[in-house]
């Protein structure tokens, strides 16, 4: 089953800007397919490798921090290739 999730991290610290960059650096490098946008990073693929991948990069970042919220939405597809019809 195919994924689409759209992370937003939001570090409560003065030193927010190198964690946002080095989360995003980590999905990066991943073998998903990766977009961003300047409010969100998208990430697709198999749910269960993706959730997997996912999960251990938000514990990263967990561990990196002392205050820090993940926002995610799901959507069961992956819509990497979705253009505007209008």
């Amino acid at each position: 089953m195919q994924v689409s999730i759209e992370l937003t991290l939001t570090p409560l610290q003065d030193d927010y800007e190198e964690h946002i960059i080095q989360f995003i650096k980590r999905l990066r490098e991943s073998e998903f397919t990766v977009l961003e946008n300047p409010l969100s990073t998208q990430i697709y693929g198999e749910y269960d490798r993706v959730m997997a991948f996912v999960t251990k990069e938000i514990k990263s970042a967990f561990g990196d921090m002392d205050h820090v919220l993940v926002y995610m939405k799901m959507v069961k597809t992956n819509r990497s290739d979705y253009e505007p019809n209008f």
